[in-house]
């Protein structure tokens, strides 16, 4: 059984298509800018070792941040650094008592005491609240 060959024919804009070079256009994404990026948020937690309640929130907090999706309150570009009091007398001596402690860092470098987070939050719970207290 013989095989009928195919005809291809192409329109003639096609082949125009072909023999042009590709333009690439570069749009911006949304919130994007040229200029430098924002600066990231940053939360920093005061502990110390052996601290059960330091351990279960510095393990809520990072499920939170790295849970962040791209919702309102997203917390994709928190940056969370872990302090421990026992490194530093300044530290101990502020806090000894009360860690856990989360604080916010301010756009002047100071840093801004949070509510105290209780350890029976949820995740979802924990990210609200870091996303509220971020905005103020």
């Amino acid at each position: 059984m013989a095989m009928a060959a195919a005809s291809w024919t192409l329109p003639a804009s096609f082949g125009l298509l072909i023999r042009q070079k590709p333009k690439w256009v570069l749009t911006p994404l949304c919130g994007f800018s040229t200029q430098s990026p924002s600066p990231s948020r940053k939360l920093v937690l005061y502990t110390k070792p052996g601290c059960c309640l330091c351990d279960g929130l510095k393990e809520k907090l990072n499920a939170a941040l790295s849970l962040a999706t791209g919702s309102d309150n997203s917390l994709h570009d928190v940056q969370l650094q872990i302090r421990d009091i026992s490194t530093n007398p300044e530290w101990e001596r502020s806090y000894q008592y009360e860690i856990p402690v989360l604080a916010r860092v301010l756009s002047d470098g100071t840093e801004e005491t949070l509510p105290r987070l209780s350890p029976r939050l949820g995740v979802e719970l924990i990210q609200k609240k870091i996303a509220a207290a971020l905005r103020q």
